[in-house]
C-alpha cells in the first residue's frame, strides 16, 4: 500500500489543493486549515449551511494563497501568508472558543461581496493551542480549524467499494482527506491502530462520520442525496455513518506521494 494522493484545504470549508508531498505537523499538514471563515458573531462557517462556498478555490504560491472563484474569472485575491492587521476576535468552532487574528478588511469585502453575506476571514493566532479530546492525545496534540482531528485517510479501495453501489459515482474530492493510499481491501484503514508513512509515525484516533457535505457537488455547489444515502445502507453505526479514519502524528516530517505504509 503506498500514499497515491495529498490534499491540504488551506482555508476550512473551500477547495481544497492536491500535493506531490507536505511537511507532517502536529496540527495537521502544513498550511492546512491554518485559515477560517466567521460570521459577524465568530462562528465558522461550511458548507454545510453555504455549500457555494466550494466554489471558492484556494492555490499555495511562494508566500501568499491566490483566491479565485470557480466560474467568476474577475474574481480573485491575493492573500500574503504575514497579512495581519493585528486586531483579534473570538470565534467558536464546534464546542472550542479560541482567539484568532484578523488578517484585514480588504480579504474580508472580497469574500463578503462573492458570498452575500457579512462574513470575516480569521487566521490560527500564534501561539493559540486547540486541543484535540483528551482521550485521543498521546502527547498532548492540537489541531487547527479541522473539524476535530488533524488528519484524515481514505484508501482508495473503499471509494471504488461506494461507487459500485452508486448510480453515478461520486469523486474522492466529496470526503476531504488528507491522505488517499492505493493498495488493500476497501475499508482497510478501518481495523489500523499505529502505522508509518515514511519518516512519519500515525495513530488512527476514531472513524470519521460524515455529513450532509459529502452530498454538495464540488463543481456546482449543489446538494444531492448521495453519497450520504447508500452509506447509511452499510457504514452507519448508531446515528453516524462513518466513511475514512481520522489520525493524529506522532512526530514531524516529510510526506510524498509514493510513500509506503507499513503497519
Amino acid at each position: 500500500m503506498q500514499v497515491s494522493a495529498i490534499h491540504v484545504y488551506p482555508i476550512k470549508s473551500l477547495a481544497g489543493l492536491s500535493l506531490s508531498s507536505s511537511q507532517v505537523e502536529i496540527t495537521g499538514f502544513q498550511y492546512d486549515r491554518q485559515w477560517m471563515l466567521v460570521d459577524k458573531q465568530g462562528k465558522f462557517l461550511s458548507q454545510r449551511t453555504h455549500p457555494e462556498m466550494a466554489l471558492i478555490q484556494v492555490n499555495l504560491e511562494k508566500d501568499q494563497l491566490l483566491l479565485s472563484h470557480k466560474y467568476d474569472t474577475n474574481a480573485f485575491f491575493r492573500l500574503p501568508f504575514i497579512m495581519d492587521s493585528g486586531k483579534k476576535k473570538q470565534v467558536s468552532i464546534w464546542e472550542d472558543q479560541l482567539e484568532a487574528s484578523l488578517p484585514g478588511p480588504e480579504v474580508d469585502e472580497w469574500f463578503s461581496d462573492l458570498l452575500h453575506m457579512d462574513c470575516q476571514l480569521v487566521k490560527m493566532g500564534r501561539g493559540e493551542k486547540r486541543w484535540i479530546k483528551e482521550k485521543y492525545q498521546v502527547h498532548r496534540e492540537h489541531v487547527s480549524f479541522a473539524d476535530s482531528m488533524p488528519y484524515l485517510i481514505i484508501g482508495q479501495s473503499s471509494l471504488d467499494d461506494l461507487n459500485s453501489r452508486l448510480d453515478t459515482p461520486v469523486p474522492m474530492e466529496r470526503f476531504r482527506p488528507n491522505i488517499v493510499f492505493s493498495g488493500g481491501p476497501a475499508f482497510a484503514e478501518d481495523a489500523w491502530d499505529q502505522f508509518t508513512i515514511g519518516q512519519v509515525k500515525f495513530k488512527s484516533t476514531k472513524p470519521c462520520a460524515r455529513c450532509v457535505l459529502t452530498t454538495i457537488d464540488q463543481n456546482t455547489g449543489k446538494k444531492g442525496k448521495e453519497p450520504l444515502y447508500t452509506l447509511s445502507q452499510y457504514r452507519k453505526s448508531g446515528e453516524k455513518i462513518f466513511f475514512g479514519q481520522n489520525l493524529i502524528a506522532l512526530n514531524r516530517g516529510k510526506l510524498a506521494v509514493g510513500d509506503n505504509i507499513l503497519l
